[in-house]
């Protein structure tokens, strides 16, 4: 008849009870949804509003936006209508104006108190920080690049929808130096969360990292990049026509 090894099942015992205690603790330290799994936010409170009541916010006022700057840019500039291209665009930099200088606004004066506020642009960026955790942890990165773009990119989005209500000539100037720090910031954006090796989202998952943390993002890519190649194109005509005419005015001079 084969003894029992009890010195055997006293380790196992021991060992079990630890890895327990283990887990244990772990489930404790984590009080929050973002990734990495380990990181401390000792302070973090749960949003008490959904992601849909979050998301119908957004979507909302932006719509609401698009459809009043669509309303208002269909009069009449300087004797001519605008295209339904530049329309479009006046409508991005409206929504650009709000998201610029409220949303991110808000995160470049709260984003200390962010994790544990439940004022709801504070549950916002709760809830988009599923898909960038930088965010919640105040990373100096987005810190920095937040302040910026709402100091200055909030309030340039709305003088350029100004500037080309009223005709100003320099409008696209203005749009180039605004499309420029905003291609600028998106892909310093991008480049150091790879950089990071995208550790700070759940990788492939299909709301926080392809919806909140890519396409949210890569618009201020795609469309920026396109309005810097339409600046382009209008400075580049207006320069050739003033060299245009500055010959014909030396040649009839000499």
């Amino acid at each position: 008849m084969e003894t029992l090894d009890f010195d055997a099942i006293s380790d196992l015992q021991i060992f079990h009870d630890t890895s327990n205690n283990t887990m244990l603790k772990e489930a404790d330290t984590i009080n929050h949804p973002y990734w990495p799994r380990n990181l401390s936010i000792p302070n973090y409170v749960a949003n008490n509003r959904s992601m849909s009541e979050i998301l119908i916010f957004l979507f909302s006022v932006s719509g609401i936006l698009l459809l009043a700057t669509w309303s208002l840019t269909g009069r009449k500039v300087s004797g001519r209508s605008l295209s339904g291209g530049r329309r479009l665009a006046l409508c991005w930099f409206t929504v650009c104006g709000f998201i610029h200088g409220v949303i991110e606004g808000w995160f470049s004066l709260y984003y200390t108190i962010i994790p544990e506020d439940q004022s709801f642009l504070s549950q916002l960026w709760k809830e988009y920080s599923k898909g960038d955790s930088r965010y919640a942890i105040a990373d100096n990165f987005t810190v920095s690049m937040e302040t910026v773009t709402a100091c200055l990119w909030g309030p340039f989005s709305i003088w350029i929808v100004v500037a080309f209500l009223y005709n100003h000539s320099y409008r696209f100037v203005l749009q180039l130096i605004v499309s420029l720090g905003q291609l600028y910031g998106a892909v310093l954006y991008f480049f150091t969360e790879h950089r990071d090796g995208y550790i700070h989202s759940e990788y492939g998952h299909p709301i926080y990292f392809w919806f909140y943390f890519v396409f949210m993002n890569v618009l201020w890519i795609v469309i920026p990049f396109i309005l810097i190649a339409d600046s382009w194109c209008q400075l580049s005509a207006c320069q050739s026509m003033f060299d245009k005419a500055t010959f014909k005015g030396k040649s009839k001079r000499s």
